[in-house]
């Protein structure tokens, strides 16, 4: 009996510091060496700071700026408490403020469809990715809070547009995020004598 107990606990020992600390330690170093920019989280630098993550979206709010899907993480955007709402379809809080994000947004562009990624939020709250479509359709208000042509807006949001990984896999999106830096620095260059 001593053997079966001396046996078990080793095997735990053993298993534990093998799957537990040297594969997940392998894995990073390799992923490390291999996608440098991933393993270290994606983040977005500017001026020398980290503002963002490629994989967590942030709050935009001002007309100037393409927004990202509503959140429900916390007070919006938390990671800390990622999550979706948990509300039914037939919760009137939810119908509520689901209909109240559509009429925002019919105003900006009456007489078409709101895509339904702007007034419902991803099952972690933090979706960096909008579809095409929504960006699109907000290029119409991000083009006259800045004074630039809607046309060249849709170029700019054509240029971000991630395809299907392999022509299959996935659907296209547009990172809000880096859509919005590129949209600051073409600003930046029209600012320029």
């Amino acid at each position: 009996m001593h053997s079966v107990w001396k046996t078990s606990i080793l095997f735990t020992i053993i298993a534990t510091l093998g799957f537990g600390v040297a594969y997940p330690l392998l894995v990073t170093a390799i992923a490390s060496v291999v996608f440098p920019h991933k393993a270290a989280g994606s983040l977005i630098l500017k001026d020398g700071q980290v503002i963002g993550s490629e994989l967590l979206a942030q709050s935009f709010t001002s007309d100037r700026y393409f927004h990202p899907r509503p959140s429900a993480a916390g007070n919006g955007y938390d990671a800390t408490s990622s999550s979706g709402s948990n509300l039914a379809q037939s919760n009137a809080k939810l119908v509520q403020r689901i209909q109240t994000d559509v009429d925002k947004l019919s105003a900006e562009n009456s007489g078409s469809p709101v895509p339904i990624d702007l007034v419902t939020t991803s099952g972690s709250g933090l979706d960096p990715d909008i579809t095409p479509d929504a960006a699109l359709y907000q290029a119409r208000r991000v083009a006259k809070a800045r004074g630039l042509g809607e046309d060249r807006m849709r170029q700019l949001v054509e240029q971000h547009i991630t395809r299907r990984q392999l022509g299959l896999l996935g659907e296209p999106r547009v990172n809000v995020l880096n859509l919005n830096l590129d949209l600051d620095n073409l600003a930046n260059q029209n600012q320029k004598p």
